[in-house]
């Protein structure tokens, strides 16, 4: 049966209130086939999520309605392992205490700080380094990241073998992390595989049909204007960790205001939505951002470091690349799945980017080494 986290937007909220919901929930359960396994609540953001086993994201509906008439505002389906891995728990936690009346009641936020690291590609890095040096690199770094993380309390969450997702219930824990991580990796890397890093933080379940989807995807568009060695930090990570009085100074570290998150998010959903169609060009981009070409041009390279034109062909080529990796494809269908008009035009632009032809990548694809 699938599983699903909703979330109750709920000003005044408090743990008690919650305990004594989430008990009405269980008395009512059966009624809905359902089973409520657990739920996060944020007293000072206001929030509530649940995690529910249910036949369909109505019946979680129902199930509330007629338990304490609270409706969630969203719900999503999640994987409970997921779940787990951002989270630490899909119960209640162990050391919640019960109350006379027979309540547990606890107070434990679901707002996360997310460092999302991309490293180099084992393909790419095997081409440039052959593979007895780049199965060394690749293992160092993640060792790097591994022992760091476990000496900052964090979670891994993901090891996609370009990068790893880790959860921090702590900001300044998870800045101090990435710094460390940072400058052990400066000290044997020496620039032989690029390395971005990215800290944004948010709740389980916002606008995403994903848990931390939104909280994710900023944080990738944050890495796609990341400098090799460099960590690129969200303004709201910036403020939390103001709260901790821990600064965040310099170092390569990257702060950006809110302006410019809206800004970043807006340049790279608009190549999300239109990436694959070959008739997307700059005069296209123009119109979906609402701006000129010279302000298209000046705020693209104030924020990304690169053209428009550049922004659009090398975001077609990362895309192209992920299409080798998870498809079957001929260049052919790569070409044009990717948004290029011509097989010799995208061969010529990935040499060009990445150093060997994409039939040579294919090939090295298929005989990569994997890395733990």
């Amino acid at each position: 049966m699938p599983i699903y986290m909703d979330v109750h937007i709920v000003p005044g909220v408090k743990a008690r209130g919650v305990a004594e919901a989430h008990h009405k929930d269980l008395m009512h359960q059966d009624e809905f086939a359902c089973k409520c396994m657990t739920y996060w609540i944020d007293e000072e953001r206001e929030n509530v999520f649940c995690l529910i086993e249910a036949p369909s994201k109505e019946a979680v509906e129902e199930l509330h309605g007629k338990a304490h008439g609270l409706i969630p505002n969203r719900i999503i389906e999640v994987s409970p392992d997921v779940v787990s891995s951002f989270l630490g728990r899909i119960y209640d936690p162990s050391e919640a205490e019960t109350t006379d009346d027979g309540l547990k009641v606890f107070a434990d936020p679901s707002f996360r700080t997310l460092v999302v690291i991309r490293t180099a590609d084992p393909v790419l890095l095997q081409n440039k380094l052959g593979t007895e040096r780049s199965y060394e690199l690749l293992n160092r770094q993640n060792d790097t990241i591994r022992r760091n993380l476990l000496r900052h309390g964090g979670r891994e969450v993901e090891h996609s073998g370009t990068g790893f997702i880790l959860s921090f219930t702590s900001a300044s824990k998870a800045v101090s992390c990435a710094l460390a991580i940072k400058q052990e990796m400066q000290e044997y890397n020496d620039g032989a595989s690029a390395v971005q890093v990215a800290i944004n933080a948010g709740e389980p379940v916002e606008k995403s049909n994903h848990l931390f989807g939104d909280t994710l995807q900023l944080a990738g568009y944050m890495c796609a204007i990341a400098g090799n060695m460099q960590i690129v930090v969200a303004s709201a990570v910036k403020e939390l960790v103001a709260k901790d009085h821990f600064q965040i100074k310099g170092g390569g570290l990257l702060a950006l205001s809110p302006q410019d998150e809206a800004l970043l998010g807006f340049l790279f959903g608009n190549l999300e939505k239109n990436w694959q169609d070959a008739e997307f060009d700059i005069e296209d981009y123009c119109r979906a951002m609402a701006m000129s070409k010279s302000q298209l041009y000046r705020k693209t390279i104030q924020l990304t470091g690169l053209s428009p034109n550049i922004l659009l062909k090398e975001f077609r080529l990362a895309k192209a690349k992920d299409l080798m990796r998870k498809n079957p494809y001929s260049i052919s269908q790569i070409t044009f799945e990717s948004g290029f008009s011509s097989p010799s035009y995208f061969t010529k632009c990935f040499k060009k980017k990445y150093g060997l032809l994409p039939m040579a990548y294919l090939e090295l694809l298929h005989q990569a080494i994997h890395f733990r």
